[in-house]
C-alpha cells in the first residue's frame, strides 16, 4: 500500500509542477516578481495538500512567529525535496542560494531567474562565494529573507553533521539575524528514494540569532543549537511515528540517545 501511494504521489507531484507552469506561466512572467511569487506559494501549498491526501503525511510548525517581514537568513535542516519547497508560503519574499546548474533546467530556471535565485558555481569556491556575497548584500537592501541550507547539501535524518562555514560569513558581511529550522521530514520524504512514508512531524521554527556575535562564536553556537534541537526532535518524531522504517543513520542516532538519556 505504501509502494502505490508513494508512486500516485510521485506522478502527482511533478503532474501538479508541469500542470502548475503551464497554466501560470502567461501571467507569472508578466506580474511584477514579487506579485508573481503567488505562483510557487501556491505550488507549495498544493503539495502539502498531496502529501497529506495522497502521501498520508502532514505536519505542524511551531514557531511562525519567529520568522519575520524583515530580512533575515533562515537557516533550516536539509534533508530532502520537502525542505526545498514546504516553507515557501510562510516567508514574505524568500531568496535562495542555489547550484547555478538548476537555472538552466527549462521553465524551472527561468521561475527561479524571475526571482533572482542567487546561483553559485560550486567549482571555483573563493571567487564564487565573493559573487555570492556581493548579490546577497544587494537582494537582503530591498527586504528580503535568505535561505540557506547551513549544512550545504542533504543529509539523512541523524546522520553526522557537516556544516559549511558560509553561513558564518554571510552573519558576519550581512549582520541579519539568523532564524534556524529544525525538521526531519526526510524520514517521510527519503532524498533519493522513491518510497515515501506516511505520519506526522513536527517542524520547529527557533528564535532568531541576534546579529553582532563574533562569527566563529555564532558559527559554533548555530551548530550547537541546531544539533541540540535536532537530536530532542528526533526523538520524538521517531516515538510519535513507530511504523516508520528507518535509514540507518536515524536508527543509529535514535539508539544512542536513548542510551545517553
Amino acid at each position: 500500500m505504501i509502494l502505490i501511494r508513494s508512486i500516485a504521489f510521485t506522478i502527482a507531484f511533478y503532474l501538479n509542477l508541469i500542470v502548475q507552469m503551464i497554466i501560470f506561466s502567461p501571467i507569472y512572467f508578466i506580474m511584477p516578481r514579487k506579485k508573481a511569487y503567488f505562483v510557487p506559494k501556491f505550488w507549495a501549498r498544493s503539495n502539502r495538500w498531496l502529501f497529506d491526501k495522497i502521501g498520508g503525511t502532514t505536519f505542524e510548525i511551531d514557531g511562525l512567529e519567529n520568522l519575520t517581514a524583515e530580512p533575515a537568513i533562515i537557516s533550516p535542516k536539509h534533508q530532502s525535496t520537502w525542505d526545498t519547497i514546504a516553507f515557501v508560503p510562510y516567508i514574505e519574499d524568500p531568496i535562495y542560494i542555489l547550484k547555478r546548474e538548476l537555472l538552466w533546467i527549462p521553465l524551472f530556471g527561468w521561475y527561479a531567474a524571475k526571482q533572482r535565485m542567487i546561483p553559485v558555481d560550486r567549482a571555483a569556491r573563493g571567487k564564487s562565494m565573493v559573487a555570492v556575497m556581493e548579490r546577497a548584500k544587494e537582494e537582503m537592501a530591498s527586504g528580503r529573507q535568505l535561505i540557506i541550507y547551513p549544512e550545504g547539501t542533504r543529509r539523512p535524518p541523524g546522520a553526522e553533521p557537516v556544516y559549511k562555514f558560509g553561513i558564518a560569513r554571510l552573519y558576519r558581511d550581512l549582520q541579519l539575524p539568523v532564524i534556524p529550522i529544525i525538521h526531519h521530514g526526510g524520514l517521510f520524504w527519503p532524498r533519493r528514494k522513491l518510497i515515501n512514508q506516511p505520519g506526522h512531524f513536527r517542524v520547529k521554527i527557533l528564535p532568531a540569532i541576534p546579529p553582532g556575535m563574533d562569527h566563529e562564536v555564532f558559527f559554533e553556537h548555530l551548530v550547537e543549537l541546531m544539533e541540540r534541537e535536532s537530536d530532542a526532535l528526533l526523538v520524538e518524531t521517531i516515538e510519535a511515528n513507530p511504523h516508520l522504517k528507518l535509514p540507518p543513520t536515524a536508527a543509529a542516532r535514535y539508539k544512542q540517545l536513548k542510551q545517553e538519556a
